[in-house]
């Protein structure tokens, strides 16, 4: 079967974008180079198509209870306009997916990876059971669109001319362009601030010119994936699957242990010993660690690497990957076995970077 497109896949092409394969959709990895747009990016603003991301939405009067069962962070409670980040998961503990959850003044929005659309669907409507709950998928409709950076707040009072720039960070609004109803939210994936603004399919192109003729780079997933690994923003597939649980993966933060039992709750409760954590590894000169790549201590593999790279902003080679907790502690000298060459290395803190004042 032929993977999807988004509305904006031409542009895509016609801008020299090189397109690949990602979570069953044709995605522009790259138009220049990853290095130029990643600093385009943590120096003004870039242009992403995140349309992959399914795009749900839930009303009736059992969404409240749905959504309390299967995530991990309290939805009760939420104002108006709020999203929160917490991970869906299953009877073991395990994650699903990590997503994101809108609340709108009686009913809310979920935004799930592209690779996971299907199986938390399906997810959901095992668990709604017989709940009065209207579940609409609404990815294939929509465009979703990222403006990141320290001038996407400017880029977004040109396009919009609105209130929009006025939402705190992780906040959304419902609210017009071109005369229909739009979803704007202060939220992204790069370490910068930023919006996502999820609009209909025949305004994909429109608005996605306007960003561009603003001043917006377009970029692809290669520099979405070196800017969330500097903010050290786990990825489903790499550092997040369901052999890992959120604990382990440092995201206990965002499971709130004292709500309502959740799916997965009591798996968490039963978490004992030593176990396998996600870590920060700063290496020694400019080799880029790839997934997969043997952790040792002592001459003893202890882990894997997760994801890695040289990154731009930093000028080093990082990595993610996940060591015993005896291993775990900022400092702990590691190896990193690239293709045969033991690389030094050690576990420092996440995240690598920080955006300036924050």
């Amino acid at each position: 079967m032929s993977n999807r497109r988004t509305p904006l896949y031409a542009w895509h092409v016609e801008h020299g974008a090189r397109m690949v394969p990602f979570g069953g959709w044709d995605m522009p990895v790259q138009y220049t180079s990853v290095i130029e747009e990643h600093k385009a990016v943590r120096s003004g603003a870039g242009l992403f198509d995140i349309s992959h991301m399914a795009r749900l939405h839930f009303s009736g009067p059992d969404s409240l209870p749905l959504l309390e069962k299967v995530f991990t962070n309290k939805v009760t409670g939420m104002k108006d306009g709020q999203v929160k980040y917490g991970l869906v998961l299953n009877e073991d503990g395990h994650i699903l997916d990590d997503v994101l959850v809108y609340k709108w003044f009686d009913d809310y929005s979920m935004v799930v990876n592209a690779s996971n659309r299907e199986k938390i669907v399906a997810w959901l409507k095992a668990h709604s059971g017989k709940g009065k709950v209207k579940l609409v998928d609404a990815t294939e409709s929509t465009v979703m669109i990222a403006v990141q950076g320290p001038t996407a707040i400017d880029l977004m009072r040109q396009v919009f001319e609105s209130e929009e720039t006025a939402l705190k960070y992780y906040y959304a609004r419902r609210t017009w362009y071109r005369d229909e109803v739009c979803i704007v939210s202060r939220t992204g994936y790069t370490g910068e601030d930023g919006f996502e603004v999820i609009v209909d399919n025949k305004f994909a192109k429109r608005i996605w010119q306007q960003f561009h003729d603003a001043g917006a780079v377009a970029c692809g997933l290669g520099a979405r994936d070196t800017l969330r690994l500097e903010a050290a923003m786990p990825l489903y597939g790499h550092e997040l699957s369901e052999a890992i649980n959120p604990l382990d993966a440092g995201l206990g933060w965002a499971v709130k242990m004292d709500k309502d039992d959740f799916i997965g709750n009591a798996a968490l409760e039963k978490l004992t010993g030593i176990r396998n954590v996600r870590v920060g590894l700063e290496l020694e000169g400019n080799r880029a660690a790839r997934e997969g790549c043997p952790l040792v201590v002592d001459g003893t593999p202890v882990g894997t690497t997760t994801s890695g790279s040289y990154v731009p902003t930093l000028e080093k080679s990082i990595a993610m990957g996940y060591v015993p907790s005896t291993h775990a502690a900022v400092g702990t000298a590691i190896q990193v076995d690239i293709r045969g060459s033991m690389v030094p290395a050690k576990v420092v803190a996440m995240p690598f970077y920080k955006r300036p004042g924050k």
